[in-house]
């Protein structure tokens, strides 16, 4: 896969997803299920967008004891979407138990990329109610570091941090980067956030655009904006 923006799909319903799918006609975008819609919908909502002709990233973000992991991937790997991920703050062995999960009989699965740090979170957050009193992107490093050791595809990680990931992980490691906004747009509540443009120069390999499509008065004419300023 290339360069590409996934769009957030972050709506309370399968039909305001549909009815906001149905604005692209003759474009068929790679879209992102997040939790409200997953929980809201159930597996259904996945096949039936996939069924649309829709590359997924199956946003959940699975943080528990490596068994149950292993366990709910092997369930999701049926889903047939493209990206699943999970919280690399749960260690090494549940990343392994993960890909073992994902991974079918016949040797394939989707890619799996662990969150790092939220982009909601930052330093003072990160320092005085999680504990960690490291260099945010330190952390970061170490999360990623962490993860390309136990096989996994790449990292979710702030466009920010997008350029050290590839320098300490290589190219082929996959960053995908939300908190990606309009020079022009609002910040909403991600706080490390950057353009598209801005995430091309910095080597971004796919942004996550939420609001500034969703949102927008024309969301098909925001996102052929982000597609310019981001694969170009």
């Amino acid at each position: 896969m290339g360069k590409d923006v996934i769009i957030a799909c972050d709506f309370a319903s399968a039909a305001q997803t549909m009815e906001f799918l149905d604005k692209f006609q003759g474009k068929k975008p790679f879209v992102k299920i997040g939790m409200e819609l997953f929980y809201a919908e159930g597996p259904k909502i996945v096949r039936q967008i996939k069924a649309r002709g829709h590359k997924i990233f199956l946003d959940l973000k699975l943080h528990d004891i490596p068994t149950t992991v292993k366990k709910a991937m092997a369930v999701l790997s049926r889903l047939d979407v493209d990206i699943c991920n999970l919280h690399a703050a749960g260690t090494a062995e549940m990343m392994r138990a993960a890909l073992e999960g994902l991974t079918r009989p016949d040797g394939t699965r989707p890619l799996l990329i662990a969150v790092t740090q939220l982009t909601s979170t930052n330093q003072e957050a990160m320092e005085q109610e999680l504990l960690i009193d490291k260099p945010i992107d330190q952390v970061v490093m170490s999360y990623a570091q962490n993860a390309k050791r136990a096989g996994l595809d790449g990292v979710v990680c702030s466009p920010l941090e997008a350029a050290k990931v590839h320098a300490n992980c290589g190219s082929e490691f996959l960053t995908v980067t939300p908190g990606v906004r309009f020079a022009d747009g609002d910040k909403g509540d991600q706080k490390r956030v950057m353009t598209p443009a801005q995430a091309k120069e910095i080597g971004s390999d796919y942004i996550v655009v939420g609001r500034p499509i969703t949102a927008a008065p024309d969301p098909v004419a925001a996102y052929e904006r982000c597609l310019a300023e981001f694969v170009g």
